[in-house]
């Protein structure tokens, strides 16, 4: 599968001038698609028709879907990636004309009510003060979730061959012990530095990497039992508990309808 990468620019708010309240955009990717690093001059809410995409702010990876997407303040510089078929949208907030409902990116759930008033101001034939009335509603609307599929990724030379090895196979079995036999260090030390690093014990970001990528795997009609063989688990209901305990969700949230 070619994979494309699109360079974008890096925009301070405001730096272009908006004559919209909120602009909708979307598109289906033809390929697997990289966005390097870039920054809007807007405010953006990302969420996904189809598919899981990721963002990536500095050290931090969202998983977006259906059901969650990431309000993105403008001017952040931020990072992405998304599979080929992966149906994408992006609702542009006006910096000028609408308040950040945060300082730094935060996820914001999808719900039906949310998506309908997007949806409606898609429509090209919307009355002025149709979408303008709606418009006031998806301000209303919006709010962070506590909800979230983030990542802190490690960077340090002790534990970036750990977490590449995870990230590129979930379902890697090597425990605590198994790497720092492999590493020549203590599994003491190794715990000390995902904590110190992600804020969570290896075990916790061991299964945020696996619930990522289940999302990933969900979202394109994988059954919950072979997601759960994939990334790991013994059983469907070992990781279903598993993935309720690290996303507070079900696994069944984000099957493909």
């Amino acid at each position: 599968m070619t994979r494309v990468t699109r360079s974008l620019p890096a925009l301070a708010p405001g730096s272009v001038e908006a004559a919209f309240v909120i602009q909708g955009y979307d598109e289906v990717v033809a390929h697997d698609t990289v966005w390097d690093e870039h920054s809007h001059p807007f405010h953006e809410l990302l969420w996904n028709e189809r598919g899981a995409s990721t963002a990536v702010v500095g050290a931090r990876a969202w998983t977006i879907t259906p059901t969650l997407g990431l309000w993105m303040p403008a001017g952040t510089p931020h990072s992405g990636s998304a599979v080929a078929g992966t149906w994408f949208r992006a609702s542009f907030f006006g910096s000028g004309t609408t308040s950040s409902i945060s300082d730094t990116p935060v996820t914001v759930e999808i719900t039906p009510l949310l998506r309908l008033l997007l949806e409606r101001l898609g429509d090209p034939a919307l009355p002025d003060h149709s979408r303008a009335a709606t418009e006031v509603l998806v301000l209303d609307v919006l709010a962070p979730s506590p909800r979230e599929l983030l990542l802190h990724v490690p960077t340090s030379a002790l534990l970036r061959p750990i977490a590449e090895a995870i990230r590129e196979d979930p379902g890697d079995p090597r425990t605590l012990t198994d790497w720092a036999s492999a590493l020549g260090v203590s599994p003491r030390t190794i715990t000390r530095a995902f904590n110190a690093e992600t804020g969570m014990s290896f075990a916790r970001w061991v299964a945020a990497v696996r619930a990522q990528h289940a999302v990933a795997l969900l979202t394109r009609g994988w059954d919950v039992e072979a997601v759960a063989e994939q990334v790991g688990y013994r059983s469907a209901s070992a990781f279903g508990a598993a993935f309720r305990r690290t996303t507070g969700l079900t696994p069944g949230i984000f099957r493909t309808r």
